[in-house]
């Protein structure tokens, strides 16, 4: 093993890792009040490799300008999540539907955890 392969990030299988469920509930109501602008992105920081964190970080600025141009304020969202599906293709490796029904429509939010030093950390994040 080279040296730099101690430094990064090392798979987990999934066996070591918690029940995904309730993360992948946090997660989505988390990411929901990022984009609707009551909650802080920073705090969500830990559970994100760094390029889905980036492309969070891209929606919830062209959400904010979105609000600012039609001055809407940031409110909390309300909605229930009506499902979660859950699929493991491969070892370590979670990929998770959540469906999520709000007052005007219900969306999708796709998420991919996988098991990286001894946690799981979402490296994809897509919201329908």
């Amino acid at each position: 093993m080279m040296l730099h392969e101690y430094f990064a990030p090392q798979p987990t299988p999934t066996r070591q890792l918690p029940d995904p469920a309730p993360l992948l509930r946090r997660l989505t109501h988390g990411v929901l009040e990022v984009l609707a602008g009551v909650r802080e992105i920073d705090q969500l920081a830990r559970w994100f490799s760094e390029d889905a964190y980036r492309s969070l970080v891209v929606r919830s600025n062209l959400a904010a300008r979105a609000r600012s141009a039609r001055g809407v304020p940031p409110a909390r969202p309300t909605f229930v999540i009506r499902s979660l599906r859950v699929t493991e293709p491969v070892d370590g490796v979670i990929e998770a539907v959540v469906v999520v029904a709000g007052p005007g429509r219900t969306r999708a939010v796709a998420v991919r955890l996988e098991g990286l030093d001894r946690r799981w950390r979402a490296t994809s994040l897509a919201i329908l």
